[in-house]
């Protein structure tokens, strides 16, 4: 494995090279530097990139090992940490890079690309830039799954948003404006969808009467098991993970 010689310390680093990259990058996490280089670069160019990174580099590695030194004080939005999402709690990886802005990915877990701007400790700008990545997500999902019921059965609401709501997982207003707790993408999809389902019933039946509840069984066959969940599980998804 190839080594950056900065001072007396010698830094290991992993060396990719990928015909779809534009620019170079280095990104590190805890015990590991990867460099990300161009098909056409020599080994000239690899050099002379990393001169010009050497020190963000050291300091980053030195960063990175002051987290691990003392992980059992670190705040919980570090790699290692487990994220809740669609009924799971996923993996957390927190990366350093010489990008200009914050990136999330999300490929079976969380990967947070943090600029080089970040401070040492970035904790608030993770957990920030995490919640609106989450609430977009849910977002998309409602939207998705109000289509799909608007083609099949022709509910179609005036509006319908996600919202931080105070009481309750959902409502449809009087002209028929339906809203979605974005808490819910902490909950299974099929949770999700129940819950949409729900609201989305409302616009035939107003009152949860019996003809209601046999509409929504029509709808969406099973949802029973989605109730159950939430009543099991509303408490935890009530108490956010974000604040």
């Amino acid at each position: 494995m190839p080594t950056i010689q900065i001072g007396r310390k010698e830094i290991p680093y992993e060396l990719r090279r990928s015909p779809t990259a534009s620019e170079r990058r280095i990104t590190i996490t805890p015990g590991h530097v990867e460099v990300l280089a161009l098909v056409s670069d020599n080994e000239d160019d690899i050099a002379g990139f990393l001169e010009r990174k050497r020190q963000w580099v050291f300091n980053t590695v030195r960063e990175m090992e002051r987290i691990t030194a003392d992980r059992h004080v670190v705040p919980r939005f570090i790699t290692g940490s487990k994220i809740p999402y669609r009924g799971r709690n996923m993996s957390l990886t927190v990366r350093r890079t010489d990008a200009e802005q914050i990136a999330i990915t999300y490929r079976n877990g969380f990967i947070v690309d943090l600029p080089h701007w970040a401070g040492d400790e970035p904790d608030n700008l993770v957990a920030s830039e995490l919640k609106l990545w989450l609430k977009q997500r849910a977002r998309r999902d409602v939207r998705e799954i109000a289509a799909e019921y608007g083609r099949r059965f022709n509910l179609v609401p005036r509006s319908i948003r996600t919202a931080d709501l105070a009481h309750g997982w959902g409502s449809c207003g009087p002209e028929g404006n339906i809203l979605i707790h974005w808490h819910l993408v902490f909950a299974p999809r099929k949770v999700l969808e129940y819950v949409v389902a729900h609201e989305l019933a409302h616009l035939k039946h107003r009152s949860h009467g019996p003809e209601f509840w046999a509409y929504l069984a029509a709808i969406m066959p099973g949802g029973e098991s989605s109730r159950s969940w939430l009543d099991r599980y509303q408490s935890a998804l009530s108490a956010s993970f974000f604040g």
